[in-house]
């Protein structure tokens, strides 16, 4: 069994591994033994190519994808004496060597032809997965030697380059020019509230996730503690990290606390915020807008303030 994500300079897609599915699926029901190789690029390991011995097979599979290429003529030298099939694949030139190579042709789209389902739209249902959003921060200068931003982030991302669960990064930043940024903080809360899980080190990261209802796992990235900490304490928030204790451990208990107890606690935190049963610094701004200095006693008539 082969494919694009069997060559050392093809590709993976999501697409390409679950039509790949669908075949093994296929082939098992009808007990039919069978090897997939693997390009090492994805699959360490995996079977790969160079190991292959040809003679120990009597048919070769090519699945999905376009049939055209040297890589797919290099198939049809190396594996001569097999019957060779290629399934759900899109026929781009019909007299083509990496076409006409193969013994038959099981095609997806070909000129002159109906088409046929993608071989991954009936691929085997998969388990749900957690979709978590990962907002990092690689500035706060203002902290000086207590930074502790880039250890923070590298000890993040390696950790959730293990983790199985689709990553999704996010910035809290607004650019109404650039189309890979939210423009508004409404559609930033729309991806925000559609999340199983946030993973921040950033402030807002974390009021934000909690406004929209989403359960965050935080870390304050300032030895000693500093805004991420407050924040989490002034929401009432217990997932929180600090950058002297960031390790596997304590980012797995928060992790399973998280997507478990800690759902309904950020629907609660959520909930609460839009009771407006909070006090926070603008309650006091009309009060302090009256106050005069008190070194000046008579500072003149009040002022429109910019806001």
């Amino acid at each position: 069994m082969t494919g694009w994500f069997s060559f050392l300079h093809g590709e993976a897609t999501a697409g390409d591994v679950l039509a790949l599915r669908r075949v093994e699926e296929v082939l098992r029901d009808a007990g039919i033994a069978h090897d997939v190789v693997w390009s090492p690029g994805f699959r360490a390991d995996a079977l790969h190519l160079p190991d292959v011995d040809p003679a120990a097979y009597s048919h070769l599979v090519f699945v999905c994808g376009p049939a055209h290429g040297p890589q797919i003529e290099e198939l049809h030298r190396r594996f001569a004496h097999c019957v060779r099939i290629a399934v759900g694949v899109s026929v781009v030139d019909a007299g083509s060597p990496a076409v006409t190579g193969f013994d038959r042709v099981l095609a997806r789209d070909a000129a002159g032809a109906p088409p046929s389902l993608d071989l991954a739209a009936r691929a085997p249902a998969l388990p749900a997965r957690p979709v978590v959003a990962v907002v990092l921060t690689h500035g706060q200068h203002e902290y000086g030697a207590q930074r502790r931003h880039e250890e923070v982030a590298g000890a993040l991302t390696r950790w959730l380059a293990g983790k199985d669960c689709a990553r999704l990064e996010l910035e809290t930043r607004l650019d109404a020019h650039d189309w890979r940024l939210c423009g508004t903080p409404a559609q930033l809360e729309a991806v925000l509230s559609r999340l199983d899980l946030v993973v921040t080190d950033r402030l807002h990261g974390l009021v934000l996730a909690l406004r929209a209802g989403t359960p965050v796992l935080a870390v304050d990235p300032v030895a000693g503690g500093a805004k991420v900490t407050a924040q989490a304490r002034a929401c009432g928030w217990p997932a929180l990290v600090a950058a002297e204790a960031l390790g596997t451990d304590a980012l797995e208990r928060w992790w399973r606390w998280c997507l478990a107890d800690g759902r309904e606690a950020a629907r609660r935190i959520g909930a609460r915020f839009r009771a407006d049963r909070e006090t926070d610094g603008a309650d006091g701004l009309v009060a302090a807008l009256g106050a005069r200095p008190a070194d000046r006693p008579d500072a003149g008539p009040r002022r429109r303030v910019p806001s």
